[in-house]
């Protein structure tokens, strides 16, 4: 075997890791139609909404009683998370709130629900700062 044979096998590796990791399924979450989220939302007991965009898009519209943690910030905010709630997570497409999913999971959340297709699917109420 050839350097440029084994620099190959590792690049294809890497990319392997890398997309498994990026999007294989978060164990414990559920994705929810906005539909769905909106149900989950509205119980509000045992429930912490979280908007995991960063600040200036919060600022564009939230949904109201959300709280803004950017996942850039999420690993080290985790704390102002109660894991006796239920986390619902979105964002603006759906991708970051399912990070934030990886992030919560590895310490030690399990009831996890993201808005599948982020704010953008969702036709409720949207408050502006």
């Amino acid at each position: 075997m050839d350097f440029t044979t084994i620099l190959l096998i590792i690049a294809y590796a890497v990319t392997t890791w890398y997309l498994v990791s990026r999007f294989m399924p978060v164990k414990g979450l559920q994705n929810l139609t906005a539909e769905q989220f909106k149900e989950r939302v509205n119980q509000k007991s045992r429930v912490m909404l979280i908007d995991v965009r960063e600040p200036h898009e919060y600022k564009r519209g939230y949904i109201p009683s959300a709280v803004n943690i950017p996942l850039s910030q999420l690993n080290s905010r985790v704390k102002e998370i109660s894991n006796k709630n239920d986390v619902l997570l979105y964002c603006r497409s759906g991708m970051r709130s399912k990070q934030a999913a990886k992030v919560l999971s590895k310490h030690g959340f399990t009831s996890m629900a993201h808005l599948k297709g982020g704010i953008s699917t969702w036709n409720g109420a949207v408050k502006k700062k």
